[in-house]
């Protein structure tokens, strides 16, 4: 996993991205679709239409970082809304890669009685 600093946000870019867009591409996508400054430090991930390819773009402060990933199986989970941000803790971006539901993750149960 990607080790963030602190107070890093991660924005879901809800919808279907062209995923031949690479960096640039992607930032630009930021700046007119999200409204956001993609040079902020934050990151930004994106979805294809197949749902299988998932790429995270993020500025580390002395250059712009591409990640991509691509399931073998399954689907990364997306919003269902069209357009607009959903805006993902790290505990959640860590499930997202890893193709687990980030939306209800599964406690398990909690004990109730100590002896």
């Amino acid at each position: 996993m990607i080790g963030l600093p602190l107070g890093t946000r991660v924005w879901l870019a809800a919808g279907v991205t062209d995923m031949r867009k690479g960096m640039d591409g992607l930032a630009a996508l930021v700046q007119t679709t999200l409204a956001e400054n993609p040079f902020s430090g934050h990151m930004f991930a994106f979805r294809g239409k197949r749902g299988d390819l998932l790429k995270l773009l993020w500025w580390s402060g002395d250059g712009m970082n591409l990640y991509v990933k691509r399931l073998e199986r399954g689907r990364f989970v997306w919003p269902q809304a069209t357009s607009g941000t959903v805006h993902l803790t790290s505990a959640q971006l860590s499930m997202l890669i890893e193709g687990i539901d980030w939306r209800r993750p599964m406690r398990t149960a909690q004990p109730e009685l100590a002896a």
